[in-house]
């Protein structure tokens, strides 16, 4: 079966801060075709960016579909609150990567 990159699907894919304590997720698609394909392939739901985040299940506080913005979204939980000790990324903005090279089944 033929595969593409969600990379290569997408317009835009992005984290970035959802307040001091959450980093929400955004992929966006520039057409409805696209983003029919992904969200019919089941492939992104919250089990599947639980093992590939390898995260608990349970951070992840929403995960939406969002049909009128052709866009998935998602928001986990940080560990620490933003800019505190420990924690590496301030602005969220550096955790949406692991999203970029996702297999999507193409029929």
């Amino acid at each position: 079966m033929k595969t593409m990159k969600l990379v290569d699907l997408a317009k835009t894919i992005r984290s970035k801060n959802a307040g001091t304590d959450r980093i929400t997720f955004d992929i966006i698609f520039r057409d409805p075709e696209n983003y029919e394909k992904v969200k019919k392939s089941g492939i992104l739901n919250k089990t599947f960016i639980a093992n590939l985040y390898g995260i608990p299940e349970s951070r992840i506080v929403d995960f939406v579909e969002f049909d009128p913005g052709y866009a998935i979204k998602f928001t986990i939980d940080r560990l620490r609150p933003s800019g505190s000790f420990g924690e590496g990324d301030v602005f969220g903005c550096q955790q949406y990567p692991p999203l970029l090279d996702i297999e999507i089944p193409m029929e």
